[in-house]
């Protein structure tokens, strides 16, 4: 059944006032009439089956029938911090994360990174990346649609927020580190509920004094596997191994 974010101003009582883009998408694209049902979440991650009561020119209103009960996001909250890539990597960066159960995206503009963000065009790719995030969590199924932050450093990512465990997608080490642990390692040490940090450098990799800087912090080092993997890839890869941990292996033992 088709799924609908729809904002808080949009909940009134025990009715869904569905506009815009979505009610577009409810009336012309599922062709959807009065009685049909569909499915409403509101920001704070619950579902409801909706029945559709009336639709006119400019909105869709829905009555709300019940509550779903469901279980479908990552037990862990994963914010994917990705430097700049060229192109348009980052649509599908986010797109296929949100679909991985990823919490939050934070674009970083790195010392490596050739793409370089002015302020209009920076406001134009967010919207775009929100809009690509929450088609994703509507087409996945999810509860929530993953915040997508404004562009940062690694500086103002670690001054402004807090983790309990932020770990580095990276094959190198500088002089200051002795070891790098395996994924496997590192997610043996995450306990459900707790917030996880995970950057990932652009094409070129992390410079040097970026790898420093995040090993003062205490950020962990970690490898993706045997092989070297393109930017686009190792979120994913990361992503699918915390979901089969959490969700399918744990789960069973």
């Amino acid at each position: 059944m088709q799924r609908y974010f729809i904002p808080k101003e949009n909940w009134q009582d025990n009715q869904v006032i569905i506009t815009d883009d979505d009610y577009h998408h409810v009336v012309n694209v599922m062709r959807k009439q009065e009685g049909n049902q569909i499915i409403c979440c509101n920001p704070n991650g619950q579902a409801f089956y909706c029945e559709i009561n009336s639709i006119n020119e400019k909105q869709v209103v829905c009555n709300v029938l019940e509550e779903l009960e469901e279980n479908n996001e990552l037990p862990i909250h994963v914010t994917i911090a990705h430097g700049l890539p060229k192109g348009d990597k980052l649509d599908l960066i986010v797109q296929k994360s949100t679909e991985l159960g990823m919490g939050d995206f934070v674009p970083l503009q790195m010392d490596r990174s050739i793409v370089k963000w002015d302020h209009k065009k920076e406001q134009k790719k967010l919207l775009r990346l929100k809009k690509i995030a929450k088609e994703a969590s509507e087409q996945s199924h999810r509860s929530r649609i993953p915040a997508i932050q404004g562009k940062q450093t690694i500086h103002t990512l670690l001054q402004n927020q807090e983790f309990d465990m932020c770990l580095v997608a990276s094959e190198y080490l500088t002089k200051d580190q002795s070891s790098q642990s395996s994924f496997r390692q590192a997610i043996d040490k995450i306990s459900p509920g707790q917030k996880i940090l995970l950057i990932i450098g652009p094409e070129g990799g992390l410079s040097e004094e970026e790898l420093s800087f995040l090993h003062e912090q205490g950020c962990l080092p970690i490898r993706l596997g045997a092989r070297i993997l393109r930017t686009e890839t190792a979120p994913l890869y990361a992503l699918s191994a915390l979901s089969f941990y959490f969700e399918e292996w744990r789960c069973e033992v």
